[in-house]
Formats: structure tokens, sequence, C-alpha cells
């Protein structure tokens, strides 16, 4: 069976969701509320939705709206019915009742729940039409998160939830998970579950709330919002609710019962409106003191609110055994918290899921951790588990791992796919090589770089890594979230504060010597990017040969933000792109005011579909729905050029002065309308003398390196500027542009 047209009705959040990642699927897709006046408003959000839940905006035209009176008909079509109404059970059971007179035969129907059982929604289903009902909860916001559990019973058609798994996967890109029907599935289960820990934990040790989320965040390979941050994000009164619906459904004997029981502090934030950052705040909120905003946190002893204190635990990398064996508060909170999400994590096995792996990858897809329970485990070592944990009476995984001692118990990773990831293949690797920055997994005939900083930021070791790799085709490429968020502007920094310029240009240089070696290796290059592929990390897939790029890419030359301009090669290779346009050739000033325009303003791409039209990306690049198979593709392309041969060099007539006095004009009017102050105003003027190829004439032949060199003289000049100098300070404490 094809899954060809889909009807979801509800649409809400959800909803809206599922649709919208139908269409950029190119699935068309059905959407049914109560009214059609809902359902068109709903339509609307998706256009307007920030971040974008289409990869393209032409794609809403692959929604139909409708209402669930007059164009129920259109059930009788589809190959798959999603239910995503409100989490009421006798309105999902009306929905039931009239989808199943309706649809065809064979259709496949789910449900969108994330907590109501699948044998209480089906209750009243016929033993045929069970065979065909299931659970697909995806997770919110549904284009970004990988994670889709579907929930199976023992009355489904195992080739339905086959077929429905293969095509979520292929075609919606999901990380389609198969699990059992146990209250919270699997990344609930265990996400919520760590948080509470994380939370309760903090309460017993008195941890400040900067301090717990300081811990629980990144030196734990978990997002930096942290427990505290988290519960904020997501709404204090609404994980009140997902605790009591976990209160409700699990017994009186698991773990969950003790941890999910009602804080005093909590009850009374929801009391007084302080539901998160959607209320008047949460555990942090916003204060406006001498009229300056001003976050604050407060005290979970007193219940009153300080200025946020900044916690620097001095633990960027995720290096857990280093983390729980500190001899302060910090380590004896991590411990506690880990070897408790550990424990409970495992008792679940194989009661929620027949493989552990797939409680990792859970975690990894659902809530972003770098690494799930188990994974945890296998890195703090068997042995020096059971040496400080001696607390798992009744765990019959950890009892039987107590006697085995097995340091390798973990095996293969990423079960839940038949796909070659990234996971599966690191593990196979003849030889592990790199430094603190970058990992180098060499083959036979390949070589991967997986950069391993904080926002995978470069620096002089991330170069060196993969200057050193080229030695055989190579491919890089991330299992974090993002590619690069570009150069670390906190090491640059560093040489700055002290006035060693002469380090920040060396660094520089070399960056632009290892970009050009890429684009010239004897050796093929792949740059499989996803998620932030800006600035320096733009700069290495714009260089490398070939492109795989994952459709949740956000792409572009953004150094302008912080007083710079792109040094790594970024203007020189957007200028010889834009050179190779027809427009161009008729027009020797069009390239230089496009990039000019696209570097200026810092613009970047949500997607391939809009990367393309600002040439980030080429048509020829691989455009890829699911991240899983990035890999894959990016060897592929290894295998169809073992006949490669490196480009020609390019070279670039520029009309300098002549369209930089154009350039000009359009920086006097923005600077006279205040669009621009003084010192974005010398930016640009620095941008310009690039892009315009500097003192040259229009019969003047610039090679790369000229090019380079513009590049570099601009940023250095720039870097050495107080005010580029603020603008990089104020961003690294803030994350916010400082307009100067």
């Amino acid at each position: 069976m094809n899954i060809k047209k889909v009807v979801v009705i509800g649409s809400g959040t959800m909803g809206s969701g599922i649709a919208a990642h139908l269409c950029n699927a190119n699935v068309p897709v059905t959407l049914l509320d109560l009214t059609t006046e809902i359902s068109e408003q709903a339509r609307e959000r998706i256009k307007k939705s920030r971040p974008p839940l289409l990869i393209d905006k032409s794609k809403i035209d692959n929604i139909n709206v409708g209402n669930i009176n007059d164009d129920f008909k259109v059930v009788n079509e589809a190959d798959w019915i999603v239910e995503a109404v409100v989490e009421r059970i006798d309105i999902k059971h009306n929905i039931y009742e009239k989808i199943f007179k309706k649809r065809k035969a064979g259709s496949i129907i789910s449900s969108n729940t994330s907590s109501i059982p699948i044998s209480v929604l089906s209750e009243k289903l016929s033993a045929e039409d069970k065979k065909d009902f299931c659970i697909t909860h995806f997770f919110n916001p549904v284009r970004y998160m990988d994670l889709l559990e579907i929930v199976k019973s023992e009355n489904n058609d195992l080739n339905k939830i086959d077929t429905l798994k293969k095509f979520c996967e292929i075609s919606l890109g999901k990380g389609a998970i198969v699990c059992n029907d146990t209250p919270g599935f699997l990344g609930n289960r265990i996400g919520v579950f760590a948080m509470q820990i994380a939370m309760t934990e903090a309460f017993k040790m008195k941890m400040s709330i900067e301090e717990a989320d300081a811990v629980f965040g990144r030196p734990m390979g978990i997002p930096k919002t942290g427990v505290f941050g988290l519960y904020d994000l997501i709404g204090i009164d609404l994980m009140a609710d997902v605790l009591k619906s976990f209160i409700k459904e699990l017994p009186q004997s698991d773990e969950f019962q003790e941890v999910a029981k009602e804080i005093p502090l909590v009850k009374k934030l929801i009391e007084t409106g302080y539901t998160g950052r959607k209320g008047k705040g949460g555990f942090y909120r916003m204060n406006k003191v001498d009229n300056k905003k001003i976050l604050e946190a407060i005290n979970l002893e007193t219940g009153e609110y300080h200025p946020t204190q900044k916690i620097n635990i001095k633990s960027d990398k995720v290096d857990l055994k280093a983390l729980i064996n500190r001899d302060d508060k910090y380590g004896e909170y991590a411990w506690s918290v880990i070897s408790k999400i550990i424990n409970y994590a495992s008792s679940l096995v194989p009661g929620i899921t027949d493989e552990f792996n797939d409680i990792d990858e859970a975690m990894r897809l659902g809530f972003n951790w770098s690494k799930g329970p188990f994974e945890m485990l296998e890195e703090i070592g068997v042995a020096n588990f059971f040496d400080k944990f001696q607390n798992y009476e009744g765990n019959k995984f950890l009892e039987n791992l107590s006697k085995t001692k097995d340091e390798k118990f973990h095996g293969i990773r990423q079960k839940y796919t038949d796909i070659e990831t990234l996971g599966k293949v690191k593990k196979t690797a003849t030889n592990i090589d790199g430094n603190s920055s970058a990992s180098i997994y060499r083959f036979d005939d390949y070589n991967i770089v997986e950069f391993t900083t904080k926002a995978n930021a470069l620096d002089y070791d991330s170069m060196e890594a993969l200057k050193k790799a080229t030695d055989k085709p190579l491919i890089i490429i991330n299992e974090s979230m993002q590619f690069s968020a570009g150069v670390n502007l906190s090491y640059t920094m560093e040489f700055a504060n002290k006035g060693d310029f002469k380090s920040i240009e060396k660094f520089v240089g070399y960056f632009q010597e290892t970009c050009k070696h890429l684009k010239y290796s004897d050796h093929p290059v792949v740059s499989a990017p996803s998620g932030l592929t800006l600035g320096g990390g733009f700069e290495v897939m714009v260089q490398s040969n070939f492109v795989a790029s994952h459709t949740n890419i956000v792409v572009g030359l953004v150094e302008a933000i912080v007083g710079l301009i792109p040094a790594g090669g970024g203007c020189k290779e957007m200028l010889a792109r834009w050179l190779d346009t027809e427009e161009a050739k008729n027009d020797p000033h069009y390239a230089p005011l496009k990039v000019f325009d696209i570097i200026g303003y810092g613009k970047t791409a949500t997607s391939p579909v809009e990367a393309e039209p600002m040439k980030y990306l080429k048509p020829e690049d691989k455009k890829i729905m699911n991240r899983n198979s990035l890999l894959e593709v990016a060897k592929d392309i290894l295998k169809n050029n073992k006949d490669f041969k490196a480009p020609l060099e390019t070279k670039f007539n520029l009309p300098g002065k002549a369209v930089k006095e154009e350039m000009n004009k359009i920086l006097e009017k923005l600077y006279n309308e205040k669009v621009i102050l003084d010192h974005g105003l010398l930016v640009a003027q620095e941008l310009s003398h690039v892009l315009s190829g500097g003192d040259t004439t229009i019969d003047k032949t610039l090679s790369e390196d000229d090019l380079y060199k513009l590049e570099l003289d601009a940023f250095m000049k720039l870097i050495e500027t107080e005010k580029t100098q603020d603008r990089i300070k104020h961003t690294l404490a803030t994350g916010k542009p400082l307009v100067n």
C-alpha cells in the first residue's frame, strides 16, 4: 500500500504542524476542523509561522481545508487519516465512529496523542478496525523534531505499521520508532522523569536554579535551557497536567510517582499566573529596574526573585566521567541525577520496548540529548557505575549487567532504522584520529570529520583536522544539532583582549588556506550539513566539492552582524556564483551588488529551497528530508566520483571603483535614514571594498588569492576596532546583536 493522500482532523498546533510537514514532502493533505474558517486560519498561521513550518511558502498549495460536516467525504479517498483533536476521549471516539464509517478499506488511521493509551482510544472499535489503528506521536514543532513514536497494539496488522513507518521515515524524514502501549511511550516517559529528577534533586540539595541548569545542560549533553528553563519554555501549568496524567496511569510502585508529587512552590507559581514564558514568568522572569530589563531567577527556598547569576562550572564539553567525579556540589548533583535516570530507564526494559537502544534514540530525537541513558552508562563505564551505585534491586537489566560487567553491552546504535547512519558507521571505523575540536574517523577508502566543539564553532584545531583528513576522500558531517555556527568568536576575542592581532591574522590565514585546500584537494570533499551552517561553517561547506544538505538547514554569511566581514572565502565564493549568471555576463555590476545585499544584511535561508535563489546552495546540491540519510547520500556521491579531478581555479574580473560608488550611494541613503549607524557604515564600506575587487578595473584579472587577501585585510581592520569588539562581546554575552 502506498500513502498518496492524507487527511488531518484537527487544525491546532499539532494538526497544523503535521499538515505542514506533509506539504514539505509534497504529499496532498486536507486539513479539517469544526468550521472551514478555523481550518483557513490554521493555514494562514502555517504561512506566517516562525520558525517556518514550511521549507518553502509555495508548499502551502498542497493543503486543502474544510470542515468535518460538509467535507468529511475526503476521508474515503485518504490512505492515512490522522486525528489530532483535543485530548478528550469522548470527542475522539465520536471522530473514530465517523472515520471508520467513511474510510476506504485498508486505510491507516492514527491518533496524535501524547498521553491516552491505545487500548482506551480503540476500545469501541471492532477487531477488524483495530488492525488499522495506531498512535503516531509527533513532537512539536513537527518540521524540526525528528522523533515520531508509532505506538502499536497486539491487534495491529504489523505490515500496515511497517508501511507507515517506512513512509514516515523516507518521505517525512522522521526517526520513526515503534513502541509498546505504555504511559508516556518512550520519549516522554524518560524525558519527563529526567526533568523531575533534575528538579527534585535541586530542591533537595539546595542548588540554585542557575546552578542546576548549568549542570543539567551542555555538560551532560542536554540542551542549554536546563531543567528550569525548559519548564518555563513548555509551561509550568502544562507540565503539571502531564504529571497528573502520569500519576493516574502509572502503578503506585513506579518510581515516577515519587518525583511527580506536587511541589508547593510550583503550585504557588501556577496559582499566581507565573506559568512560564507564556505567563508573567516562571522560574525565570524579566523585570524592569530603572527602565532596564533584567532577567531574574527564583530562589527555590524563599520564593523570592533575584538577578540571575552566571554560573560557569568550567565544563563546556560532554565528559560524564569527569563531571560525576568532581569533588564539589556540581559533581554530586550530576551523579545523583544521571544515576537515577539510568536506573529508571533500565528498569523499564523490556516493558516499554524490547530494544533499550530505542530509549537512547528517543531522547536524542525527541529531546535533543547528545547521549541517551544507556550511552551515558556506556561512557561512564559499567565497572565505574557499579562502584558508585548499588541500589538496583529488582532492576533485572542492571542485575544482569552487574554480573556480566560487559563494558561493550551497548552494541549497535540506531537499531530502529535500516539506514546506514553516522551513529552506526562511527563504531566501525578502522582508526579514530583528530584533536580536541574535531574527530577523524578513518575507513579503508574514505574519512569522516565530525566537529566536536560547542555549536561546532571552528578554531585552529578544527582546520587542522580537516586538512589532515584529505589524504582520502572526505565527508564532513556531524551528529549534533548544528553543522557549524561559524568561527569561535570566544577564541578570537581571547587574542583581541590581549591585543594579539597577529595571532588572529595567522588563524584567519590558516582558515583560508584550509578552505582552499579542501576545494582543490586531490580527493573529493563532501559536506553534509544540517542545522546551523553559518559564517565559517558556510565557508567550509561552500568550498567543498559536493554538498548533501538536510532540509532543516539555516545557512548564510552573518559576519556583518558582529561587525566583521566573511574572511574564509565566503565573499569570494558568493561572487564566483553570482558572476556565473547570465545577468552578470551582461552587467559587470550585477554580481557585486547582489552579494553586497546578501552579505550586508546577513541574510539567511531556513531551507535548501530558500537557499538556492541566494546561491548559498546550487541546484545540483543534494537535498535530503531524512537527516539519517545524509551519510548514505554523501557516500554515494564519493562512489559516483571515483575519477574526480579538482576544479580549475576561479578568476575574477570586477569593476572596482565604479561599482563601489554605486554601493556608497546605497549606504549613504541607509545612513541618512538611520537604518545603519556609524560602525554599520564602516563595516559595509569594508565589505564594498572587497566585493568591488578593491583597487582594480574590469579589464584586470584577479586570482582567488587576491580575493582572500582583500577579505583578510578588511577583517583585520575591523577586528582591531573597539566597536567591532563591543559587538562581539555583546553577542557572546546576550546572544543578541548590538547596533552601534
